[in-house]
């Protein structure tokens, strides 16, 4: 047992130690990105969660940013490596900058190695299909998984605040932003949409309330196409529109929760 650690230990530090110098000669120094990605399956609220290979600690998705690349191109290009999936929406919500947020967690490898220098990290929530999302490992992890938002692991440094807060973002983002869009199927019904809110904000809504709040926005076409099954009356289907939810998007909506 105790030769398998230090093999594990002696692979991670020869791995940190060739990323560290491709990240020297191609990174902007003392600037990191960390994405929480949110997912939903229907019945609970997902975030993508890393395990770095020979630590007991979870971690978001994050890296580092190029020197030649914009904030936004970073996040996306971080998040492409991560899920692959396309239809993301991209959120920065947040910088964090505490002294010593990271440079303690990799307290037992050189000095001067990249991941052990102070960032300041640029945080992003991102929403996407949950059924679309294939997570990749990197030679740095051994592990990138789906987790319950109320069941998580241990995060390292300082992800759990950056996730909690994230969340709360999310929350709050809800009374006055539009979502759905990149965490439904592309038909849907009101119901199913109603439980996405209350999954997301953790409490129960009226249903009356929420059905007139969403057809008064008018993000929402009804289709000529009900969902099929069930004891009850099948429930009417609904697609996003694209260009009134987009435009809600970029300036909001009047009422809150």
């Amino acid at each position: 047992m105790i030769i398998k650690q230090v093999s594990m230990k002696s692979e991670l530090a020869r791995i940190l130690d060739k990323d560290s110098k491709l990240n020297k000669e191609n990174s902007l120094p003392s600037i990191s990105i960390d994405c929480v990605v949110f997912g939903f399956d229907t019945s609970s609220l997902k975030v993508l969660l890393v395990k770095l290979k020979d630590k007991e600690e979870w971690s978001l998705p994050g890296g580092y940013l190029w020197k030649d690349e914009n904030l936004d191109d970073g996040a996306y290009r971080i998040l492409d490596q991560r899920t692959g999936a396309k239809e993301i929406y991209l959120n920065q919500f947040k910088t964090f900058g505490k002294i010593n947020r990271n440079e303690d967690f990799f307290d037992e490898f050189p000095n001067d190695l990249w991941h052990k220098q102070r960032f300041l990290s640029i945080g992003y929530y991102a929403l996407t299909n949950f059924a679309k999302v294939e997570p990749k490992v990197d030679d740095l992890s051994d592990r990138c998984e789906w987790k319950n938002v109320h069941e998580l692991p241990q995060l390292m440094m300082d992800h759990e605040d950056i996730f909690n807060t994230a969340l709360l973002e999310l929350r709050k983002g809800l009374n006055y932003r539009p979502v759905g869009l990149n965490l439904l199927p592309e038909k849907f019904t009101m119901p199913e949409l109603q439980r996405l809110y209350e999954i997301i904000l953790d409490k129960p809504l009226n249903r009356g309330n929420f059905y007139r709040k969403m057809t008064k926005y008018g993000i929402l076409n009804k289709l000529k196409e009900t969902r099929k099954g069930g004891a009850h009356k099948a429930p009417n289907l609904y697609t996003f529109n694209a260009e009134i939810y987009n435009e809600a998007l970029e300036n909001g909506f009047k009422e809150a929760w």
